[in-house]
């Protein structure tokens, strides 16, 4: 993974997560994404599937990313579900390392 002294910094290994997901044959599309405040890998799983597997969750956690509905404290049935896309599910985790740092602006 990424050192947080390179030139990419922290970013990068969220990258590195949504890449290494993309491998595992669950998974239909892995990338990162910017909320407000964070950045999260989204993860789609492939239709079959319903949940992210174990290893790519333990994955991610050691990594500093976790389910979005655990950090935002949202009811759901699972620690990263964000709904159905494209016949399959989508999941999103949030970089805790990072989060808030990030910051998007309103023109007027």
């Amino acid at each position: 993974m990424a050192d947080a002294d390179s030139p990419h910094g922290r970013e990068a290994t969220p990258r590195e997560l949504a890449e290494r997901a993309c491998d595992h044959d669950a998974v239909t599309d892995a990338f990162v994404a910017k909320s407000f405040t964070d950045l999260l890998v989204v993860v789609d799983l492939a239709p079959d599937e319903r949940t992210v597997p174990a290893e790519l969750v333990d994955l991610f956690e050691s990594h500093g990313c976790l389910g979005a509905n655990e950090v935002y404290d949202r009811e759901s049935e699972d620690r990263s579900s964000a709904g159905g896309y494209d016949g399959g599910d989508r999941h999103q985790f949030v970089d805790t390392e990072t989060r808030g740092e990030h910051q998007s602006y309103v023109v007027e």
